[in-house]
């Protein structure tokens, strides 16, 4: 018989498994960094820069007040140890997850799934790309504004120039690849022998079904317990592709089908997960964080329905622009929505909402976290704006 768990006792494995059952370290550097990033299998890149680029606040989540300028070392530093690609969007992680995603280079050569525009746009400009990548062999690290090639769009594909779609299209397809990122986020794109580490570059490229079956065993680890969509969700996978590996996965013993109370679709759990009897995290989530980026999986695990209002308009968000979730212990209690005013030195809660698991706690706890965050974003205080029902609450919480 499939194994049954309890809903709180998921929510406890898939908190433990994200890093959240860890006491967080007195002086986070970067081995913590890299562990916990090696843990994560990846961090979700952002250019929204209201609060902070979503990529440094999954670290500061878990570990605290580290130096934010250890990961722009470890990224994109001179001797990098993480790399860049398209995996659960726009992501880094660790160099040994670049030979698994080989793959999904070679589907975006060939036009195979979602990539059929890369193919057609590669197949189509092989003249101007040909160029493109001329160009960077003969100069160079270069982003796409450096190319002395190709006519600005006129509301074309994201309103790119020709430039920048051939970066994009030949990034896809792993001919190029991130270089570094300056400091207005622009990519710099080089060749890979240029850029990867021989490690990287020697790798062999292991079979597409072997890949996958090491993205899903990263991903399941990173969750501790998640359904096939959850896990297919962390990578991106396809669809039929991910059923057949975990059906190999669990035939291996490397998964372990499990029934969740509350659970409608079938899980598993990943045999080496931690399951401790209490979590007692205090943490601001960003909306891009690992744990809660698959909106269907976080109103599975926490009974909350979170939603990115950053498209919304204004006059229809419920929340806010850029809203951070508060885990407190094993639930998420609030929701700030944060801004950093970096001229005034203040961080901004431009509305706070208690979510029901909240109690008389939840105020202090909540601004002690953004008194840390304030603290290391280089700002003075926190400012509380009167909106939302824990506004009053939270502004008293400072005296």
């Amino acid at each position: 018989m499939t194994p049954t768990i309890s809903a709180l006792e998921a929510r406890r494995i898939a908190l433990a498994a994200q890093g959240f059952a860890d006491r967080r370290p007195a002086d986070p550097g970067k081995r913590h960094l890299l562990k916990t990033i090696d843990r994560l299998g990846l961090l979700q890149i952002d250019s929204v820069n209201v609060v902070s680029r979503t990529h440094y606040l999954p670290l500061f989540s878990r570990l605290g007040a580290y130096p934010r300028p250890l990961l722009e070392e470890i990224a994109w530093g001179k001797k990098p140890a993480l790399f860049e690609y398209w995996m659960h969007e726009a992501s880094l992680a660790p160099h040994a997850v670049q030979p698994l995603m080989r793959w999904r280079m070679d589907d975006a050569r060939e036009g195979l799934g979602t990539w059929k525009g890369v193919a057609r746009f590669l197949r189509e400009n092989r003249t101007f790309i040909d160029k493109a990548l001329a160009e960077i062999h003969a100069r160079g690290a270069i982003s796409a504004g450096e190319l002395q090639i190709g006519e600005k769009g006129r509301g074309g594909w994201w309103g790119w120039s020709e430039g920048k779609r051939a970066m994009e299209c030949l990034f896809w397809a792993g001919e190029i690849t991130t270089a570094t990122r300056r400091t207005t986020f622009e990519r710099v794109y080089g060749l890979p022998d240029d850029v990867h580490p021989r490690s990287v570059r020697d790798a062999p490229t292991p079979p597409r079904d072997e890949a996958q079956r090491q993205l899903l065993r990263i991903a399941a680890r990173a969750q501790g317990v998640a359904t096939e969509r959850d896990l297919r969700d962390y990578f991106r996978m396809p669809v039929a592709d991910t059923k057949a590996r975990l059906a190999e996965l669990v035939e291996a013993g490397d998964l372990l089908p499990v029934s969740v109370k509350g659970w409608d679709p079938p899980a598993y759990l990943d045999p080496g997960a931690r399951r401790p009897r209490r979590i007692t995290a205090g943490a601001l989530l960003s909306p891009f964080d690992n744990l809660i980026w698959f909106r269907e999986r976080t109103e599975r695990l926490f009974g909350v329905r979170v939603r990115l209002e950053i498209y919304t308009p204004a006059e229809k968000r419920v929340h806010g622009y850029y809203v951070l979730p508060f885990l407190q212990g094993e639930a998420i209690t609030a929701r700030v929505d944060l801004k950093a005013d970096r001229k005034a030195g203040v961080l901004v809660v431009q509305s706070a909402h208690a979510e029901p698991s909240a109690d008389g706690e939840t105020p202090g706890r909540l601004m002690t976290e953004l008194q840390l965050m304030a603290r290391w974003l280089g700002l003075g205080s926190v400012r509380v704006e009167p909106k939302g029902d824990l506004a009053l609450r939270l502004a008293a919480a400072q005296n």
